[in-house]
């Protein structure tokens, strides 16, 4: 059970009878076991409105996991930029962490179910005001010097050897619901190995940003790029030898084949058996 909740709050291509819009609370856990929807009109949708809807939300998600009443959520996290600031103040009312986040794959999947069978189904439905969830990149930056790693090598693990991660000895890390992709059996998920002496430090580094994916980017140089928090963009590799950009897109197509599931994970060294940190990640178009 999860208790990192992920929430979206803003406004929803749909009409009220006055003719404003409509805007929606969704709140779930990452495994979609709870969810919890409310709306409300532009005119209440402030950091008030949001922590009383949350607080409404607490008692059903506790009765849900059978909690007590002391327990609460580890933190909250959401994707847009936007409400940066709302979110956070209904959250600091609330005793809440809360952390900006592409780390929002169950929420996210729930939007998109919404935008395709449920608000299409509203009498006040506005198909041209899908608001979009932009993402303003950052220039890349290089890692910290005391973080490189020795070496990489990108591989691929099957996705039936998922099925026995919470098995597998990680220091540090996080896995995204993968059976609710409906992914086929033979899936094979990309990934990325980073080696170094200094795995833990560097795996410990790594666990406070929000891992959202890796990325290759070609123009104004082609370089591997690690996606982390909202909007933040960090250079793993310049790619200067033609044979490693080749190597590099045929990860990135496997990224595609596997709904953008990937992986990185970080080991002391090549023939470790155990991981200082392994992420799985999914790329989602922000």
């Amino acid at each position: 059970m999860s208790k990192v909740w992920e929430i979206d709050f803003y406004s929803r291509p749909i009409l009220d009878d006055q003719q404003k819009k409509i805007w929606e609370l969704l709140v779930c856990d990452a495994q979609r076991q709870f969810e919890f929807t409310k709306v409300c009109s532009g005119s209440q949708a402030n950091a008030r409105w949001l922590q009383e809807a949350l607080t409404e939300a607490l008692p059903l998600w506790r009765q849900e996991n059978s909690l007590s009443e002391q327990e609460f959520p580890e933190r909250i996290r959401f994707f847009r930029r936007s409400m940066k600031s709302i979110i956070p103040r209904a959250c600091d009312a609330l005793d809440i962490p809360s952390q900006p986040s592409r780390r929002t794959f169950a929420v996210y999947q729930w939007l998109r179910e919404r935008e395709e069978k449920v608000y299409p189904q509203h009498p006040g439905y506005q198909p041209m005001m899908i608001a979009p969830a932009t993402f303003e990149p950052t220039l890349p930056k290089p890692l910290p010097d005391a973080l490189l790693g020795e070496g990489w090598r990108l591989v691929t693990l099957q996705l039936s050897a998922f099925a026995e991660m919470d098995e597998w000895k990680i220091a540090f890390g996080e896995g995204v619901p993968l059976e609710q992709m409906n992914l086929p059996a033979d899936t094979v998920i990309p990934g990325l190995l980073i080696f170094s002496k200094r795995a833990t430090p560097l795996a410990a580094w790594m666990s406070g940003l929000e891992l959202a994916c890796l990325k290759l980017e070609r123009k104004p140089k082609s370089q591997l790029l690690l996606e982390t928090g909202l909007s933040d963009r960090w250079i793993i590799a310049f790619l200067n030898d033609p044979q490693l950009v080749a190597e590099i897109e045929e990860f990135e197509r496997a990224k595609q084949a596997a709904q953008q599931v990937h992986f990185v994970a970080v080991q002391s060294s090549p023939d470790s058996e155990e991981f200082a940190g392994f992420w799985l990640m999914q790329e989602i178009d922000l």
